[in-house]
């Protein structure tokens, strides 16, 4: 049978719809929740941190979990920041490795790296070093800080054994300035999450008018370490104006899948699926029911299991207190009609 360009053309576009469509049917299920955290206020490694835990992510190597927090030490709340590394051999147990790097606590508006949120470690296979991208703010008081700005870090120590650090700071990935696009707020770049989707570096950034509604866009590049371009067509997801720290995980039968932080309501998680990396589903939810976690708020990532589900860990407030700890549940991806189809 002969094929004209247009027919080509065609069938190519109704592939490509067919194949988001069943990325839109992939589902996320709980599997089971612990009961109560597995780091909490007084857990050795805490005693020098007064509020906990918020965001950042985890990753599995060897057997071993490694855990990339910002902690939130002291006064004033929000703006008194660490970013931290932990390991832990079950997901259970936990020992703080030690500081990556810590803000000013600065309240001037001076200190463009006055608080740190958010370390998102990412292996660069074509320099055998670890990556490490993270937020900087400038503060002015509680809970006020704008520009956000994505810093790179670098493992010194080469290979995938260079997680442990140290690190050295390479310069700025991503920032407000005139490439800014009108969506963007004057919180600037309030995250950063770079993958690969087999094309190029797809990275979704957010930002935000310090306050509603937070939005994410994506960013790539031909290189991990950049440059970092905005891409058109942003925000990239719709359907919910509360989106934050998108981290993204290829599951096995090649469905992305980007759990993220939906702020409210405060029971669930948010996700989004893609066949792609750029054309994403509409955000769906995972409701957890937790009679000791109060707030739940970010997910740090999907760990890959022996068994085939992921673990999820994430960041939330205990019930009746102030104290932000560490939470871990299970999760299985159900990936809908697409299964084992590329």
């Amino acid at each position: 049978m002969k094929y004209t360009n247009i027919t080509v053309i065609c069938l190519a576009l109704s592939l490509s719809l067919v194949q988001q469509v069943c990325a839109d049917e992939a589902t996320l299920s709980l599997v089971e929740l612990t009961d109560k955290p597995v780091i909490q206020k007084g857990s050795p490694g805490t005693e020098d941190n007064k509020y906990g835990f918020e965001g950042g992510s985890v990753i599995k190597l060897d057997g071993t979990y490694h855990l990339f927090t910002a902690e939130m030490v002291g006064d004033p709340f929000w703006i008194k920041m660490k970013l931290a590394h932990w390991t832990s051999s079950d997901g259970f147990v936990w020992t703080r490795q030690g500081t990556i790097n810590e803000g000013s606590g600065d309240r001037t508006g001076k200190d463009p790296r006055s608080n740190l949120w958010a370390p998102m470690p990412i292996f660069n296979e074509a320099k055998d070093r670890w990556e490490l991208f993270y937020v900087a703010y400038h503060s002015g008081g509680k809970g006020s800080f704008w520009d956000g700005r994505i810093w790179r870090a670098e493992s010194v120590q080469p290979g995938r054994k260079g997680i442990s650090g140290p690190w050295k700071d390479r310069g700025i990935a991503l920032e407000p300035g005139p490439n800014s696009q009108p969506w963007e707020g004057s919180q600037g770049t309030d995250s950063f999450y770079p993958f690969h989707n087999g094309e190029k570096w797809i990275g979704f950034y957010g930002s935000s008018p310090q306050g509603f509604p937070w939005q994410v866009g994506l960013a790539e590049a031909d290189k991990l370490e950049g440059p970092w371009k905005r891409r058109s067509g942003n925000p990239a997801l719709s359907g919910h104006p509360d989106i934050e720290n998108p981290i993204v995980t290829k599951i096995a039968d090649g469905l992305y899948i980007a759990v993220f932080d939906q702020i409210r309501p405060s029971n669930v998680i948010g996700y989004v699926v893609s066949k792609d990396g750029i054309t994403w589903s509409k955000p769906k939810q995972l409701r957890i029911e937790s009679k000791t976690c109060g707030d739940i708020r970010t997910p740090l990532g999907l760990v890959h299991e022996r068994d085939g589900t992921f673990t999820v860990f994430f960041t939330g407030r205990a019930a009746n207190d102030k104290y932000w700890c560490l939470w871990r549940m299970r999760v299985k991806a159900n990936p809908g009609s697409a299964s084992g189809k590329n």
